[in-house]
């Protein structure tokens, strides 16, 4: 089981290049999110081991608490995360003009960005909780937050949660059958909740949800742009 880990991150990374490729509108938006979501990969030790304990290439996680695996994973996420909504109902970005910026809304954009940094931490520092459970509830009010202020993207960030779960599903089910013992062996099982969704730990799920929820809706708050429709010729 050494490569497991290696091998389902590069099967994300490849999945990332079938998405770049389909989504040619959006090559820069993608590029852009995933260089932004890779330096995230560097906190793994937050979790080795108290969440899992994961086999890597060289025993950089056993031996580090990093690991290559985590970049690669972060990279692809953050791309497929950014433009999953976008493709499958065939939207594009458009910038929103400057009169429209200066709702009151928008007063707290800034403010709004640092919402899950600020939350992770206070829970990271002050409770007992899994770092995984601060993640969580970290990406979660980060996307409500982000609602708040944009407000036009709640569509996108409620459906982009449910879409990259049932994608995520998927790509962490498939490791299953070719090694069903992986998680009972990798997972500190006995520090969470114990719950799993056919043989997957549900913060797995909980942490595909919430990150789907804020990170759809991320680009848009960074980069002050809005969804519409394609124009199409009749």
């Amino acid at each position: 089981m050494q490569y497991v880990w290696f091998i389902w991150s590069l099967i994300i990374l490849a999945l990332w290049g079938v998405v770049y490729l389909m989504k040619k509108d959006s090559r820069r938006e993608m590029l852009k999110m995933s260089w932004i979501t890779m330096p995230f990969g560097l906190t793994e030790p937050l979790f080795v081991p108290e969440y899992w304990h994961p086999p890597s290439l060289f025993d950089l996680a056993i031996k580090t608490g990093f690991d290559i695996e985590s970049l690669i994973f972060s990279f692809a996420i953050g791309g497929i995360g950014t433009v999953l909504y976008n493709l499958i109902f065939k939207r594009r970005y458009v910038e929103i003009p400057h009169t429209e910026r200066k709702h009151a809304r928008h007063r707290l954009h800034l403010y709004i960005l640092f919402v899950p940094a600020v939350v992770f931490l206070v829970l990271a520092l002050f409770t007992p909780l899994n770092h995984i459970y601060c993640g969580i509830a970290a990406m979660f009010l980060g996307g409500m937050a982000t609602l708040y202020c944009r407000p036009d993207l709640k569509t996108k960030i409620w459906i982009s949660g449910f879409l990259f779960t049932a994608l995520y599903f998927v790509y962490f089910g498939s490791i299953l059958p070719f090694y069903p013992d992986y998680v009972e062996l990798f997972w500190n099982l006995e520090n969470l909740s114990d719950i799993l969704v056919t043989g997957i730990p549900i913060e797995e799920l909980l942490f595909a949800f919430t990150f789907g929820m804020y990170w759809s809706g991320l680009y848009e708050h960074l980069y002050w742009r809005k969804l519409m429709r394609p124009i199409t010729m009749s």
